[in-house]
């Protein structure tokens, strides 16, 4: 194949695969400031949406020098260079290889698309928050208790992941994913919505195999590629509305951006570190614990700023701008929830601010060497003395720590709020079912790494802390500069994950803490440590026959178990046909209907989706109220004008007021729950809903049989 070929192949892949990241930062920043203004509405938002895109493409986009880098840079492990904006190297058949894993799995993915807008867990109330805000393009949500004729102690309007606050509903979560849901929402309502995910989830492929290419070398960028998509996690996170799909897009697209940055033309250069910035603070609209991840990229901009590089101001810049814009709206729009994790956040913004101190009085230390003498004494030092090898050899001892962790913690957490009980009793019911002793303190977190091991397998997890091991020392020696943003990212975050995940830990709900940074990491110090160990071999001077043998036989040792785990999820369809249920719900219910669930678990799953998709107010009765209190609510409905419609999940839940009627019966798989093994498949799931529109006082119970309910309920 022609240089010239070769060139136009890595052009396209490096623009296609840093394109996601810039569009989404695009979108956000348009976005958030119409919410706050509460004008989110689709012409405001395109119109501003298309130039805005424009420039970032443009700059981000453009191309420095060909095959360059800084003076002295090392080639990657495969011998490319890794220049920035092209990648040479890369040829036809890379590109087709990496778009026929993105295609394949974006088709795969939408057919196999989850339906979950019934409120059980997160990705149902990304979809709530996502339709109401490509509904209405404001918050907060109104609780609207004049359809209900006024305040009422029997009645409450909060359910799970929506708080009641000052008279009105505010949404659990940042604001961040369900803006870049709602585009979907304009375009065909909740189906738009929950196919966002897939197409995220390729996006998350593509931006992955850039960073492989950028960083390993291109033709190891199919093979990443696949690795990530046929990872389970992966897998499941882009059939749900899940917050990791963005925020991914965003981190690996602003690793690369910094890639591209080094070496390019110095306008160019300026304009991608603040892109990548931008792209890279923005995570915290996406997900507070974002803040966590990017602290190394602001310590690597105060070392830039402290050697003199301008590079360090842009990059610093962008993320100031961007994770200033997340607490903006944390603050403004979704403090009930950084209330919520108080516990958390206030650790982090600690962290965060002692980070920032330290970075600024590096900077300024740097800066007062204005020689920069000691400082490369001390740099000339750090290469040649012990320091790499001990780095080296930490990497494995930390490794073996947390493989011998089981050993010697058994983790626990003792309940101390509702929310905690609530869990325990989750962790208790999944126990029982899977024949485990019975302890609802229990948080397995001890088990984290074989989290990892699962799901990417044993043989990627070796060659990880091979990748991890070699690349450590290589930085300490001077060597593999470009590698320093993505390196000091990942072993931060995935240390701070394994050490706490944070997370209820039933899977594959667990993997969601993975999928985030820590797998997608790990694959790709496994990809650098293959090519590492592929070059180490090839100068034995084995032929290039038996070379391709041993890489294609490696290549299946690595990717074998993880399609093994994903197995059972390739085939398993989950949360089918909520969207018609809903919608034959809403169809019944009628414009002048206020909705009064009269059963918890009924009202947790469909207060906000009868607010939300069927545009018609909703309240449920409060803890402790009787049947005297509901008839009282329903005869200050009718005073309103308006027709009283209870919902129950049973016939015996609305039957004492009103002829029942079943509206909702769905018998759909949901996924599995394991706490100690891996996840094996799906389990069974209805969920029924009966309604009753009083024509009375009253109207006697008329015998009505029980109903099917969720098992176990999540907390």
């Amino acid at each position: 194949m022609n240089e010239r070929t070769s060139t136009s192949a890595g052009r396209v892949l490096a623009l296609i695969t840093i394109a996601p990241a810039l569009l989404i930062a695009a979108w956000l920043a348009v976005s958030l400031p119409l919410l706050l203004a509460g004008a989110f509405h689709p012409a405001p938002a395109i119109a501003l949406f298309v130039p805005v895109a424009a420039v970032m493409l443009r700059y981000g986009l453009r191309f420095g020098t060909p095959g360059g880098g800084e003076p002295g840079e090392s080639s990657g492990p495969d011998g490319s260079s890794g220049g920035p904006g092209v990648l040479d190297g890369a040829t036809r058949w890379t590109l087709a290889g990496v778009l026929s894993v993105v295609g394949v799995f974006t088709v795969y993915q939408v057919f196999m698309l989850s339906e979950q807008i019934i409120v059980r867990r997160d990705p149902a109330s990304y979809v709530q928050f996502a339709v109401w805000l490509a509904e209405h393009g404001s918050l907060p949500i109104p609780q609207d208790r004049w359809a209900f004729g006024g305040a009422d102690p029997a009645l409450g309007f909060e359910s799970p992941a929506f708080y009641a606050e000052g008279g009105a509903i505010v949404p659990q979560f940042m604001a961040g994913f369900p803006l870049v849901l709602a585009p979907g929402g304009w375009l065909a309502g909740a189906p738009g919505v929950l196919l966002t995910a897939p197409l995220l989830g390729a996006c998350c492929v593509l931006a992955f195999a850039g960073l492989v290419a950028r960083l390993v070398g291109p033709r190891w960028a199919p093979a990443g590629a696949l690795l990530l998509a046929a990872c389970l996690p992966m897998l499941w996170a882009s059939r749900n509305t899940l917050s990791e799909l963005p925020a991914i897009v965003l981190l690996l697209g602003g690793l690369s951006l910094i890639h591209d940055a080094r070496g390019a033309e110095p306008r160019a250069a300026r304009a991608k570190y603040l892109l990548a910035g931008l792209a890279l603070g923005l995570i915290v609209l996406v997900r507070i614990d974002g803040l966590r991840d990017v602290l190394p990229i602001l310590a690597l901009a105060g070392l830039l700023a402290g050697l003199r590089r301008p590079a360090g101001y842009w990059l610093a810049g962008g993320l100031v701008l961007g994770a200033a814009a997340g607490l903006i709206e944390g603050v403004v729009l979704s403090r009930p929830y950084l209330e919520y994790l108080r516990g958390s956040v206030v650790p982090l913004l600690v962290i965060a601010t002692a980070v920032a101190a330290a970075t600024v009085l590096l900077a300024v230390l740097l800066r007062a060497d204005r020689t920069g003498g000691r400082l490369r004494a001390l740099a000339a030092s750090v290469r040649g003395g012990r320091l790499p090898n001990l780095l080296a050899g930490l990497t494995v001892a930390v490794f073996l720590a947390f493989a011998a962790r089981p050993l010697f913690q058994t983790v626990t957490r003792v309940p101390d709020n509702p929310d905690d009980r609530l869990n325990a009793q989750f962790i208790e019911a999944v126990q029982k079912i899977n024949g485990m002793p019975l302890d609802g303190t229990r948080q397995y977190t001890e088990l984290s790494l074989y989290w990892v091991a699962w799901y990417v397998g044993v043989p990627a997890l070796l060659f990880a802390v091979v990748g991890a091991a070699v690349l450590g020392r290589r930085l300490l020696r001077g060597r593999s500069a470009q590698w320093l943003p993505a390196y000091a990212v990942i072993v931060w975050t995935t240390t701070q994950v394994l050490l706490r995940p944070g997370i209820t830990p039933d899977h594959p709900w667990a993997s969601r803490r993975l999928i985030g940074l820590v797998i997608p990491g790990l694959l790709l110090f496994a990809l650098f440590g293959a090519a590492w160990t592929a070059r180490r071999v090839r100068r034995l001077g084995y032929s290039p026959r038996v070379l391709g043998w041993g890489k294609g036989v490696g290549f299946a040792v690595v990717l074998v178990p993880i399609v093994l785990v994903s197995a059972p999820y390739l085939v398993s369809r989950t949360e089918q046909g909520e969207v018609a249920a809903v919608r034959g719900l809403c169809d019944r219910l009628g414009p002048d209907a206020s909705v009064i669930a009269v059963e918890r678990a009924t009202a947790d799953r469909f207060l906000q989706v009868v607010r939300g998709m069927c545009g018609v107010p909703a309240a449920r009765t409060a803890d402790g109220a009787t049947p005297g209190d509901v008839r009282r609510v329903i005869g200050k409905v009718r005073a309103a004008g308006r027709t009283p419609v209870l919902l129950g999940a049973r016939r015996t839940d609305v039957a004492p007021y009103g002829p029942a009627e079943q509206v909702i019966a769905i018998s759909t798989r949901q996924d599995g729950r394991t706490l100690n093994e891996p996840p094996r498949g799906t389990w069974g799931l209805g969920i029924d809903v009966w309604t009753s529109r009083p024509t009375g006082p009253g109207v006697p119970d008329d015998g009505g049989s029980g109903g099917r309910g969720e098992y176990p309920r999540p907390a």
